[in-house]
């Protein structure tokens, strides 16, 4: 069986896109994959479109063999938005030769460990503030964030994550990202007011998760390593399922890690095992987050392996369409050091039609799929529908 085609195919999801590749077969099977050029990553879709006369007509089990030249052809340039590309192509790669072997995914890797993974409900309270037109309730005072608090727990999920916000008297709050130059604000210091306004936030936000449920900051870029200290020095009689924090210093992670009182947890924006190396060596996190879709299922999986010979557990990054939610959980299925997985529950009130076979999600729990390949496929119907650009 050989790749005859390979396109990326997009939809307007609100306040972002959803993009995706689809790579046809001499057999006629079709594989599917997920890839996001939001967040700074833009042109992935572009290289796609360069690297696809590379694969055309080569054997579609041939995935190793395929990544390797692929990876060769780019070694100049490895990393960044080439090896997200990359990992586009081996993800529907494998998803059109576990269809044609009639297999789920997770066999190709040896089977699954587990039938469901628990899940965290990801960007709690951050996308009803900063995206208010599309997602609702409309959080706009503390009161609000307390609300969304029972709602993760009344509907079971095992924990929720949140970020930084400030607020004006306790109402009219507004995302602090100066890591994303929202506010512009290169120096990244921390001060007085960020850090009163985060601990009120986390505050309200446990008052309404209760005391039992994971309660988890993702700090992402937004300070350096001695604001980051300060931060984790002011939420210290918070109870905190893990603090997530990125910077490209391993060093740096591990010092942040050695004076934390709370879980450390990071990595997720690194591609390709050579680039987790060195924050492994130095026992940098207690848990590795892993992005799917940057990385690729095969060296994320070969990225996972190492965590565990580590003896630290892992996450998938995920805050995408249902296909990646579902890739994510296939991968968690196979691998016994999963510590929870990431989804977005705030998203298009059409995110499940998108699939053809919708996932399964109970009392905070993904089922893993059991059909061929992915064990669904983008309903291309509902997807033009939805079209990007908005017209």
């Amino acid at each position: 069986m050989k790749v005859s085609g390979i396109e990326t195919l997009a939809c307007d999801a609100g306040w972002r896109n959803y993009h995706f590749v689809k790579l046809t077969t001499s057999d006629g099977i079709v594989g599917w994959s997920e890839f996001s050029e939001d967040f700074g990553s833009p042109g992935i879709g572009a290289i796609i479109a360069k690297l696809s006369a590379k694969v055309v007509g080569q054997t579609v089990s041939d995935h190793e063999r395929i990544y390797a030249e692929l990876y060769a052809a780019t070694r100049p340039a490895a990393g960044g938005v080439v090896a997200q590309a990359i990992a586009a192509i081996e993800n529907a790669l494998l998803d059109a030769k576990a269809k044609a072997l009639g297999v789920p995914c997770y066999a190709l890797l040896g089977g699954k460990l587990r039938d469901r993974i628990p899940l965290y409900w990801s960007h709690c309270a951050t996308w009803r503030i900063n995206h208010a037109a599309y997602y609702k309730p409309e959080i706009k005072d503390l009161d609000g964030v307390k609300r969304i608090g029972r709602e993760v727990r009344e509907k079971g999920f095992k924990a929720a994550k949140t970020n930084i916000f400030i607020y004006e008297d306790g109402k009219n709050p507004r995302g602090w990202r100066p890591g994303f130059g929202s506010p512009y604000y290169p120096e990244l210091n921390i001060d007085a007011t960020v850090l009163r306004n985060l601990h009120m936030h986390l505050e309200a936000l446990r008052d309404g998760l209760g005391p039992d449920l994971g309660l988890l900051l993702d700090l992402n870029f937004n300070a350096k390593t001695e604001g980051y200290l300060k931060i984790l020095r002011a939420i210290a009689d918070i109870d905190m399922f893990w603090v997530e924090i990125d910077t490209f210093d391993w060093k740096a992670q591990r010092f942040i890690r050695d004076h934390s009182p709370h879980p450390i947890s990071g990595l997720e924006t690194l591609v390709d095992v050579r680039e987790f190396i060195p924050f492994m060596n130095e026992q940098s996190v207690d848990v590795a987050i892993i992005d799917l879709p940057w990385n690729g299922w095969i060296q994320g999986k070969r990225v996972a392996d190492m965590a565990e010979a580590y003896e630290i557990n892992i996450a998938p990054h995920n805050y995408y369409s249902h296909l990646a939610d579902i890739i994510s959980a296939q991968f968690c299925g196979t691998l016994p050091n999963v510590k929870i997985m990431e989804i977005d529950i705030d998203d298009v009130s059409w995110k499940s039609e998108l699939m053809t076979v919708q996932p399964k999600i109970e009392k905070g729990y993904f089922e893993v799929p059991t059909g061929p390949g992915w064990g669904t496929a983008i309903n291309e119907e509902v997807l033009r529908s939805h079209p990007w650009p908005a017209k």
